[in-house]
């Protein structure tokens, strides 16, 4: 049972101000809407900000799938099951197979590059950012310019905002459940 209030959403064209009209734009994106945006929807202002910055991560430079392959990595550090079953499910969709998404919540990839990304925005999660001069150049190495690795940087912040949210809160999870790995 989540710890805070989920925003009822059974009629969403009734919903008031800001926060209905972010809904009906979630709801027609996912034809639902998944229960960590009706927790992040108490305060209009968080749901804005999470909801412009998927929009925008979405529009940006880097492949949808190798955003998920963050989120599920950044999730099972993090414990959060819900992001971990949400990001599954949409790397899912972007084409990744079951084995590809499980690698990338171990924070591996068969693909050099993908596994740079994944190593870099680990480093940036366990090290709460103090990464080193090395963490990046092994990043540039791998081929990502300087704009794609601050767009790595944005996905992180994006994750953890999602992860603490949807752990503090324990929000119920709505999609379909993923093991964290054994520590």
């Amino acid at each position: 049972m989540s710890r805070i209030e989920l925003v009822n959403t059974t009629n969403l064209t009734g919903a008031q101000g800001e926060a209905g009209q972010l809904l009906e734009q979630i709801h027609g994106a996912f034809g639902v809407v998944p229960n960590m945006f009706r927790a992040v929807a108490n305060s209009p202002a968080a749901l804005r900000s999470m909801w412009s910055a998927f929009g925008a991560l979405g529009q940006g430079t880097l492949e949808a799938l190798l955003g998920e392959q963050i989120a599920v990595a950044i999730a099972d550090r993090n414990a959060c099951e819900y992001c971990l079953a949400a990001h599954t499910a949409l790397g899912r969709k972007a084409g990744a197979s079951a084995q590809e998404m499980a690698a990338a919540q171990a924070g591996q990839s068969d693909d050099p590059k993908t596994a740079a990304a994944l190593t870099f925005a680990l480093a940036v999660v366990e090290t709460r950012a103090q990464i080193g001069d090395a963490d990046v150049a092994a990043v540039r190495a791998a081929g990502y310019t300087d704009g794609e690795i601050v767009e790595i940087m944005a996905h992180v912040a994006l994750n953890l905002f999602t992860n603490y949210v949807n752990v503090a809160f324990q929000v119920p999870v709505d999609f379909p459940g993923v093991k964290l790995r054994a520590r």
